[in-house]
Formats: structure tokens, C-alpha cells, sequence
């Protein structure tokens, strides 16, 4: 097969189609580890001097600073500068249904919203897969209303849980649109539904309250011609035929530390969905060697390579904490091992049944 463009090999991937190589990206570099490997670098040089295969953005929204290390967004939303890359929600402007029925959500069609993701297309539409982060069903609700108030009010307010879903669907569904229009090739939503033990939520409260939003905003991004790369963290498996009866084209990470396996992944769903990830990004890309890295990414793409369908990565993202040199070791891996057809030295077997010899 001759080279394809990052852009093809993404979108053959999430086809379940197999492309020239295993195409390779991250949610998150941090800085720390940018910095490490190319001093100065924005995220957006490092992608394309690392000759990733998807440069990432999100529709712009603006935020206020309130007080030291703290914004204020436009969802209302009271963030906190973690030190990582990414804040975290501290304080939602909705606690009870009038706070709901007042409320006023950012305007989808607000001037400049879509200008980094008109900027991208135009410098790198053909060439690298222009991949825009938007909602589901969980991450919204959860700044909205903080992770504690909207555990309680499942069980004790729904409608008010339906609700604030529904406002974060009909949200992202209007920036899907936009979105679409200025060109970008998928969708990838952050919304995770589990911790390491399992779902924040029972299977039942899932399927009543976020299954028919999850439904509604994967089905709408892909009627619209938007591949979407669904993100979730922990173990999913209680509620993992849910996610799967959405429709995204691709799961992401497999999370080892819940338990998910990707060569299971691969032989039980591997008909039906593309998988990204799974090297260990919170034990061996951080604490292991270069060494345990090469073979923890060989056994990845050992696992879920065959055929194509695979997108191989951390199991999250690239933190702060994980060593550059790791963090060189398996996106140089991936690049030696896994070229269509796929061989690896020292393997026997195939997918889900490989092991080193």
C-alpha cells in the first residue's frame, strides 16, 4: 500500500479499515514533556514536527479570571488551574429546576467561535485529521452542577438530571453543525462515565437518564458526516453495551486500570467499533522503562492492531508526570512495529492470543 495522508489513515481507521501503518496521536501532551522533547514548542508545532496523525481544537469560549488561579467560562462554570494542562470545574451556576429554567447556555453562533477551527482547516485540511473536541451527556451536567450535585439529584431530582442533558445535547448538536461546516473530520467527546471501580452511576440510572442523550448527540454528530472517537475513562463494562448501541466509530482508552482489555475489546467488538489506546499512562509510561514501554506498546498493538480499526496511544493522555524518553519509546514503537502487514519480533500468535515467545 503506498503512504497515505494522516488524514486518510485516521478516517480508514475509524472505518475499521486497515491503513498503511497505526496512526498515533494524544488528547493532551503536557507542556512539561513538550518542553522536554522540543524546548518552546506550542502543541500545535509538536504535532506537526512529531508527525502525529490529528491536530486537535474545540470551538473557542472565552473565561474570565475571579481570583487567583481561578475563571469563570462562558457556561458559567467556576474553573480551577490544576498545574496540568487542563482546570477543573469547581463551582456550576445550576443547583435546583429555576436555576435550570433561567439559565442561559453559551451561544452556539457567538462571533469568533469557530475561528481556531476554520484556522486549522485551512492550514492542514487533506493532510493531518482535524479532530474537534465536543460534549455528550456528563462533562457539562458535571461542571454545571458539580460531581456531588449531580450524583445526589439522580437519585433524588431526575427531570432535573434530564434536563441539564438535554441542555448540554441541544448545545453541542448546534456547534456540531458549525463545525461540519468548516470542514473538521470527527468529533471527539471527553465525557467520562466511570471511575476506576466502575460507573459513577447504576447501569439503570444510566439508561434512563444519559443512555437517550448519548444516543441523540452520537447519532447527530455522525448524521452530520462527523466520525466520533467517544472518551471514557475506568471500567465501563456494567454499561458498555449502552455506549456501544450509541454508535461512535471509535472507544477510548481501554482503560487498564478498570480493568478493560483491549485484546478482549478487539475480538468481542472489534466488528463493530474502532479502539484507541491503551499504553499505561499512569503506571508505565511514568514509573517503567524505555524497554517495559516498547513491549507494552508491541503487546497493544499486538492485541488490537490486526486488521486495522486500531489508534494506538497512552491509556489517557501524556500528563506531566510521564517521562519524555517513555513518552519517545512508544511513539518510536509504534512507528517500528506497526506497518501493515504487522511484525513483531519475538511474538507468537495474533490478536487477542499473542504472547512473546
Amino acid at each position: 500500500m503506498s503512504e497515505l495522508t494522516s488524514a486518510e489513515r485516521i478516517l480508514r481507521v475509524l472505518r475499521r479499515e486497515e491503513p498503511d501503518r497505526i496512526p498515533h496521536f494524544e488528547w493532551i501532551i503536557d507542556r512539561k514533556v513538550r518542553e522536554a522533547i522540543i524546548p518552546g514548542c506550542s502543541m500545535e508545532e509538536f504535532t506537526v514536527r512529531m508527525g502525529l496523525d490529528a491536530i486537535l481544537t474545540a470551538p473557542d469560549m472565552a473565561k474570565e479570571p475571579i481570583g487567583p488561579n481561578r475563571f469563570r467560562n462562558e457556561w458559567g462554570v467556576v474553573l480551577e488551574d490544576s498545574g496540568e494542562e487542563h482546570t477543573v470545574p469547581v463551582e456550576g451556576p445550576i443547583h435546583t429546576m429555576d436555576d435550570l429554567r433561567s439559565y442561559e447556555p453559551p451561544d452556539p453562533n457567538a462571533p469568533g467561535r469557530y475561528d481556531s477551527i476554520r484556522r486549522l482547516v485551512k492550514h492542514y485540511k487533506g493532510d493531518l485529521a482535524i479532530g474537534v473536541h465536543l460534549n455528550d451527556v456528563m462533562s457539562i451536567p458535571r461542571g454545571l452542577m458539580g460531581f456531588e450535585g449531580l450524583m445526589m439529584a439522580i437519585a433524588t431530582e431526575p427531570d432535573l438530571v434530564r434536563g441539564v442533558v438535554d441542555l448540554s445535547v441541544d448545545v453541542n448538536l448546534a456547534m456540531a453543525r458549525e463545525v461540519a461546516r468548516c470542514g473538521a473530520d470527527f468529533v471527539f467527546t471527553g465525557d467520562d462515565f466511570a471511575s476506576t471501580f466502575g460507573p459513577f452511576m447504576s447501569p439503570e440510572s444510566f439508561r434512563e437518564l444519559f443512555h437517550p442523550g448519548l444516543k441523540r448527540a452520537i447519532g447527530g454528530f455522525k448524521a452530520l458526516g462527523l466520525p466520533v472517537i467517544k472518551h471514557t475513562d475506568g471500567n465501563i463494562k456494567p454499561i458498555l453495551d449502552m455506549i456501544l448501541d450509541a454508535g461512535p466509530d471509535c472507544l477510548d482508552p481501554i482503560d487498564p486500570m478498570g480493568g478493560m482489555d483491549i485484546g478482549e475489546m478487539k475480538r468481542l467488538y472489534g466488528d463493530r467499533i474502532a479502539l484507541k489506546g491503551n499504553v499505561d499512562c499512569a503506571e508505565t509510561l511514568t514509573f517503567g522503562s524505555e524497554r517495559e514501554v516498547v513491549e507494552e506498546t508491541k503487546a497493544v498493538i499486538a492485541a488490537g492492531g490486526e486488521g486495522g480499526g486500531l489508534i494506538c496511544s497512552s491509556s489517557n493522555s501524556i500528563h506531566s508526570a510521564v517521562k519524555p524518553g517513555n513518552y519517545l519509546a512508544m511513539w518510536n514503537a509504534i512507528r517500528m512495529y506497526g506497518t501493515y502487514p504487522i511484525r513483531l519480533d519475538g511474538w507468537v500468535g495474533s490478536g487477542a492470543g499473542a504472547a512473546f515467545s
